[in-house]
């Protein structure tokens, strides 16, 4: 029997959840880690929104599939028929949208049997709708896809439970009141995230369909802080990525090196769906069985549009992280980084006013916060060779417009900057 498909994904919050070990009121995801696989060093495409939507539901690049920038900004799938909604419906699984989805400002595109009715596209709305959706019955396999703008900006003002004294911002960031009170407001949106997870949890369990219903639980990128979302780092493209469900060993923990381009060809496999031509990533189905498996030896990310033009690649093996910016810039663009309390702090002591590097080599083991570039280090000159030559390999094969010149925003789009549109 082919097992139903839920697809759960937040917004912005990175890895920033009890399961990797950080101080988040997280309960529900904790017992969801417990009962299924956890992936360690999981990564998106893109640290903006759409594009690692879009690439990890088309199993392709967001060059390879035209969306290089936000899609409420102008920017759009050039195939929405690649989309997973789509192939899944058209092998026989029933298919439903609660929430999110960030990819077409028209969701009717992308292929979804239902889209269900939802108040809001936060948490406290969207979980009971899913989680309803879950306890109908169902004559065929489903496809329940899930999105929530938790733990997006702005955030709710926070409970008795998130006590700013008594928090910390991460590690790079300073600890000051500023930042401590950011906390408090994520801390009080990564809870209705996990109230969510748990409401349509239950639900999968009071139906009686966990041992035929695949659960994914991941979101598009880094959190909304300085220095996370809209950077090529591992805290900016770092991403939770859980599993539960058939033929997923619990409390499994796999330190691979993965990307959510994997989860495409993982889903077909499990629905026994025949893979598209053209995907990039691979099966997870591996890491199921034996989580020393290596799966990758390098993965691979983007950034080109979010509010202005800031086009930067990136590849990633597990000793070594590089990343090109293909914009030379005087100063910082402050729009790519959300408003907040410890955005203020830093621009107050000129955080903005630094020029962003335009080629980057970090040593992982040594410099896990990517703080030390070392592409003037003379003792790194091979491996940078080596590494600049993998970057560009990858754009080549997958004809990444980038390798041939700026690339200008689509006609419309509602962008800050970039090249100018010929023809």
């Amino acid at each position: 029997m082919r097992p139903n498909i839920i697809y759960l994904n937040s917004h912005d919050t990175g890895r920033w959840i009890s399961p990797y070990g950080y101080a988040a009121p997280t309960p529900r995801m904790q017992r969801f880690a417990e009962q299924g696989i956890v992936f360690r060093h999981a990564f998106s495409a893109s640290p903006t929104c759409s594009p690692s939507r879009a690439a990890l539901l088309t199993g392709r690049w967001p060059h390879e599939v035209g969306m290089l920038g936000l899609s409420h900004r102008g920017f759009s799938l050039t195939d929405p028929t690649q989309h997973l909604s789509h192939v899944l419906g058209r092998s026989g699984y029933h298919t439903a949208l609660a929430g999110l989805q960030h990819v077409s400002e028209d969701p009717a595109l992308l292929g979804f049997d239902e889209i269900l009715p939802v108040d809001s596209h936060s948490a406290v709305d969207v979980g009971p709708v899913a989680a309803q959706f879950v306890s109908g019955a169902h004559e065929e396999p489903f496809y329940l896809e899930i999105g929530v703008i938790e733990t997006h900006r702005p955030y709710p003002e926070p409970g008795r439970h998130d006590d700013a004294r008594y928090l910390r911002a991460p590690a790079h960031l300073p600890d000051s009141p500023e930042t401590r009170e950011d906390m408090a407001g994520y801390s009080a949106s990564v809870r209705r995230l996990d109230d969510a997870v748990g409401a349509v949890l239950d639900a999968v369990d009071r139906a009686g369909i966990a041992d035929r219903t695949l659960v994914i639980c991941t979101t598009d990128h880094g959190p909304a802080f300085p220095g996370m979302k809209c950077t090529l780092t591992d805290a900016g493209l770092g991403v939770m990525l859980m599993m539960r469900g058939p033929g997923v060993r619990p409390g499994t923990v796999s330190d691979a090196l993965v990307s959510q381009l994997d989860l495409f060809p993982t889903l077909c496999e499990f629905a026994e769906v025949p893979a598209p031509e053209g995907l990039r990533g691979t099966s997870l189905a591996p890491l199921l069985e034996d989580e020393g498996v290596t799966l990758h030896d390098a993965v691979h990310a983007e950034l080109t549009y979010h509010v202005d033009y800031e086009p930067q690649r990136t590849v990633r093996t597990e000793r070594f992280a590089y990343a090109r910016a293909f914009r030379q810039l005087d100063h910082r663009i402050l729009e790519h980084t959300d408003a907040g309390p410890s955005k203020e702090y830093l621009v107050e002591r000129g955080w903005g006013d630094r020029a962003p590097e335009t080629e980057m080599l970090f040593d992982l083991p040594l410099d896990p916060g990517e703080s030390r570039n070392l592409v003037d280090d003379p003792a790194y000159g091979d491996v940078l060779v080596e590494m600049r030559a993998r970057l560009e390999s990858w754009m080549r094969e997958t004809d990444d417009p980038l390798a041939r010149g700026p690339i200008p925003p689509p006609a419309g789009a509602n962008v800050h900057g970039g090249p100018p549109r010929t023809g």
